[in-house]
């Protein structure tokens, strides 16, 4: 994450995280309250299909291998998902808070991608991994390096929001100095 580099293109990719996958976007516990109290607020951002899933099957559902996950339609798109005119999947939760109607922006897995978190099972450790979709994110690698913009940079915000902001700068820092140590 230090070293390499990505800036998402929405052009190229169109939103695909938002429905490439095994399953909805992994949630933490403290999110599921969360998306109960901003849901009437998000709901006229939501296609029809996604509302009726999240009506459905609930705001959130429980996955074997992933833990609670955004419910998906068709088992494709998020149900907090929705295309916009140019066909970009766009994130209802997250046009809500651009629109001043929530204070939260987003699940902090979506914020953090292409970085996922995985906790370790016999330790309270996270392994932060840049796990970018080969395809997919092809074209976020090349603009990123054309750009200059290491995956940290481009992360900063939800970086500083997961993590606080002297984690942020010690991550700063220890890329700079390993940068040196390449020159």
């Amino acid at each position: 994450m230090a070293s390499e580099q990505f800036v998402c293109d929405l052009n190229y990719c169109k939103g695909g995280c938002c429905e490439d996958g095994d399953s909805g976007a992994p949630l933490e516990k403290e999110e599921l309250q969360t998306l109960r109290d901003i849901y009437q607020s998000v709901k006229p951002y939501l296609s029809p299909e996604g509302i009726e899933v999240l009506e459905r099957e609930g705001l959130f559902v429980y996955d074997q291998e992933f833990g609670w996950v955004t419910p998906t339609v068709g088992g494709r798109i998020c149900a907090y998902g929705f295309r916009d005119q140019q066909g970009v999947i766009k994130c209802g939760i997250e046009q809500a808070y651009l629109n001043n109607q929530i204070s939260w922006k987003k699940p902090i897995s979506c914020h953090l991608f292409p970085v996922r978190i995985a906790k370790s099972k016999r330790q309270n450790l996270e392994y932060v991994n840049y796990e970018p979709r080969e395809d997919l994110c092809k074209a976020a690698c090349a603009l990123g390096k054309k750009l200059k913009v290491p995956v940290y940079e481009f992360l900063k915000e939800a970086l500083i929001r997961k993590y606080g902001s002297e984690f942020y700068l010690t991550l700063e820092a220890s890329a700079k100095h390993l940068k040196k140590d390449k020159v």
